[in-house]
């Protein structure tokens, strides 16, 4: 997308299953500058930079975060960097444009997003092929695998749609109407709803993961920001299942919602263009890219 191109931070990769093995390293990924930026969680100041492929975004460890890996849009590949190292060490081919991914659960497979061909690739990590693709909406985008394995959901940005798709026979279940440029998912921990952001109606749908009916839909109103200005991308639900952390994009704002209730409790100013979030290890402190003002 081309408004990508002006936001440096994409993606924050710390906290509960995001670390660096045995260091708590924060990885930022930095799409126009084509590299990782690694920074110090005690400090927080920058101790490495590390090139990668051009247009670096969505980033996931291996199993046992020895291994970083990271989806560069330019080059149709996924980088691997080793942790320890600090260096790319290899790549996986994928189809054009590589969005966001998430591994199988038992980290064998890969489901990418790839933007430019509209299709969710399936990727054999050990063998480095690419196995199957399932066509979606155009621009897909947020890629996020069930515990179980046994559903993949992806988001289309054009089409405004929430896939279902079955990841054994990896075909299309369910077309889910969401809101306008629908981007992250996100379950509770229970597996019972499926939240999404949807970027450009400035919301959060919730979907009943039995029905696949929207349940909910939550609005954002920061103050001292106009209703387009709410664009919300990245969110996190914390481990307990009861608050929501949601970036809210040009309003510079995070917006933490009550699970349960649906309410706001309160908004957080931050950066300009709050895109992506993460927790720390404890999920006592949230991280925030900024996409504009290039901090976090």
């Amino acid at each position: 997308m081309l408004n990508r191109i002006l936001i440096i931070l994409f993606i924050i990769l710390l906290g509960n299953g995001s670390f660096a093995k045995n260091t708590g390293l924060i990885f930022v990924s930095n799409e126009k500058t084509h590299d990782l930026t690694v920074i110090d969680p005690n400090s927080l100041e920058v101790i490495n930079s590390i090139p990668t492929s051009k247009r670096p975004r969505d980033m996931h460890f291996n199993e046992d975060r020895t291994l970083l890996y990271v989806a560069c849009g330019d080059n149709d590949v996924i980088d691997i960097v080793d942790v320890e190292t600090q260096k790319v060490i290899g790549s996986l081919d994928t189809g054009p444009s590589p969005e966001a991914f998430m591994f199988s659960p038992d980290y064998k497979y890969i489901y990418v997003s790839n933007e430019e061909d509209s299709t969710l690739g399936v990727l054999d990590v050990n063998d480095n092929v690419i196995v199957d693709t399932v066509p979606t909406g155009a621009e897909p985008e947020g890629v996020l695998a069930t515990k179980s394995g046994s559903i993949v959901y992806v988001t289309s940005e054009v089409a405004d749609m929430v896939h279902v798709v079955d990841a054994e026979g990896l075909f299309v279940t369910e077309n889910i109407f969401v809101g306008t440029r629908p981007r992250r998912l996100a379950t509770t921990p229970d597996d019972k709803e499926l939240w999404v952001s949807a970027e450009l109606s400035g919301e959060i749908y919730i979907i009943d993961t039995t029905s696949y009916e929207v349940i909910d839909i939550i609005k954002f109103s920061p103050p001292g920001f106009r209703e387009e200005d709410v664009t919300p991308v990245g969110f996190r639900i914390n481990k307990e299942g009861t608050k929501a952390y949601i970036g809210l994009g040009r309003a510079n704002h995070i917006a933490i919602v009550d699970v349960k209730s649906r309410e706001i409790e309160e908004y957080i100013l931050v950066g300009s263009r709050a895109w992506e979030v993460e927790f720390s290890k404890d999920q006592k402190t949230l991280f925030v890219a900024n996409g504009l003002s290039d901090d976090i």
